[in-house]
């Protein structure tokens, strides 16, 4: 059983003319920021396949993303590592969800967001889906969006910054990107609050006499 198209049907039975998916990437990784995508499918042209973007091949990934700009309203937004750090994970994610939802062409009336909070401040209503991007075909759109769109940035950030494998490992704590992390250093791209890196920069201050 994939996503289907039932939340959205619920709510368009209420009374909504425009509803969004919405969906972050990014909590985890030890470098780059988190991205948020929203996404409002047109009821009459959904692609075939859409799913949790982490259940797709880079591939299909990329064929799905394609297809969705052609008929869907997409926005994609960040919170940078600065936000990270100044907030938290958990509400810099929310912040790069409210950017999206605001960068539509046009006002949704009604969004569902994936994960089981509601980001404060969210003036629209809004509704939270547990493992929305495995049930919700709108925010399994939005999961593939904002993965392509975060994927293709570490890979530009992975040209400034060669060595910590943020090509293939996208900024995640990999072997690799351990490794470079404790013989390179961190970059301004890093999230100094998150543990590995943390611990990393607490060492060499231990170390320095």
């Amino acid at each position: 059983m994939g996503p289907d198209f039932d939340f959205e049907t619920a709510a368009y039975a209420d009374g909504a003319a425009r509803v969004a998916g919405v969906d972050e990437v990014g909590r985890g990784p030890l470098a780059g920021p988190v991205t948020a995508a929203a996404v409002v499918l047109d009821p009459a042209h959904i692609p075939d396949g859409l799913n949790d973007s982490k259940q797709l091949s880079i591939k299909k990934r990329a064929y799905l993303a394609e297809l969705l700009m052609d008929c869907a309203e997409i926005s994609v937004a960040h919170a940078s590592v600065e936000e990270i750090e100044q907030h938290n994970i958990l509400r810099a994610s929310h912040i790069a969800m409210m950017r999206a939802v605001a960068g539509l062409p046009n006002v949704p009336d009604h969004v569902l967001i994936d994960g089981s909070m509601i980001p404060r401040g969210m003036n629209i209503a809004a509704q939270p889906v547990v493992k929305g991007d495995t049930r919700c075909l709108s925010i399994s759109a939005a999961s593939i969006v904002a993965k392509i769109a975060r994927d293709k940035l570490m890979v530009d950030l992975a040209q400034q910054h060669p060595g910590y494998g943020w090509e293939t490992n996208m900024g995640y704590g990999s072997k690799s990107h351990m490794s470079a992390l404790q013989n390179l250093g961190p970059t301004p791209h890093h999230r100094r609050t998150f543990k590995p890196v943390h611990n990393i920069l607490y060492q060499d201050k231990n170390l320095k006499p």
